[in-house]
């Protein structure tokens, strides 16, 4: 199949690059912290039999830009729900949304914002939502924004895998001498929104996600750490009628596992 590509504007002049792919109601793709439309190609390869595809470079990842930071400015997560609902527009006017890890608690938050969304798949969106686990302080937001401001990738980078993610210092040392950390610091100045969509030191809103009123996908791997399994849960115990799949052998690295993936979603969205 043909994969189109589009660069459209968002509501404050941001470019984003939108690939399109197939025939049929449209799905649109978005990643998560580190992930571009790259990184979700091969899902939407997957899906492409079946459905229009749409994916895109996050602002400020890519070839999207981000004109607020560009000008000094903060990282207002409206601006990535105004720039979803550009690339609604784009593809047709209503879509189905898919949400890889931060990328899905973007996608509900759009559909709780009020845009035109048919239904809504997230897979591990990491929502704080057991008290008995650890997490991130308070003033994680703001310190990977200072990080940002500086354009300081390496750090941006290490402070989010080390205290959002939680990776011991020994394995994000190894990332440096690995071929994923180039890729890692091209997107590290964009993490702040990441972060400011999760706010990982707050426990989930299930009451406000319980507003929603759309059929609701959670999906999780039977292999991921439990903090994204307590976060999987907690969307499909709050939205009313919302589902819940484990994929057998996955963890939160299913992006590079399409194939797994794929027929839940193909079953969703169908």
């Amino acid at each position: 199949m043909t994969r189109q590509t589009a660069h459209i504007k968002s509501r404050d002049g941001a470019t984003l690059a939108v690939d399109a792919v197939g025939e049929g109601p449209v799905v649109i793709l978005v990643g998560g912290a580190f992930n571009d439309r790259g990184t979700v190609a091969g899902v939407a390869a997957e899906l492409a039999p079946h459905f229009t595809v749409a994916t895109y470079d996050r602002r400020g990842r890519g070839e999207s830009t981000d004109p607020v930071r560009e000008a000094g400015g903060g990282f207002d997560v409206q601006n990535e729900i105004d720039d979803l609902a550009a690339v609604i527009e784009h593809v047709g006017g209503r879509a189905h949304l898919f949400g890889h890890s931060s990328g899905g608690i973007l996608v509900l938050e759009a559909a709780l914002r009020g845009l035109p969304v048919d239904s809504v798949a997230v897979y591990e969106s990491p929502f704080r939502a057991d008290p008995d686990l650890p997490h991130p302080p308070a003033d994680l937001l703001d310190r990977i924004t200072a990080l940002a401001d500086r354009g300081d990738r390496d750090g941006a980078a290490s402070l989010f895998l080390g205290e959002a993610i939680g990776l011991p210092p020994e394995i994000v040392s190894g990332m440096k001498h690995g071929p994923v950390w180039d890729f890692f610091l091209d997107k590290a100045l964009t993490l702040p929104y990441d972060v400011a969509f999760a706010r990982p030191s707050e426990l989930v809103d299930r009451d406000r996600l319980a507003t929603l009123r759309l059929p609701v996908l959670a999906v999780y791997g039977d292999q991921t750490p439990p903090g994204l399994v307590a976060g999987a849960k907690a969307v499909a115990d709050s939205v009313p009628g919302a589902r819940l799949v484990v994929l057998p052998g996955q963890d939160h690295s299913v992006l590079q596992h399409p194939e797994a993936l794929a027929p839940t979603l193909v079953e969703f969205f169908g």
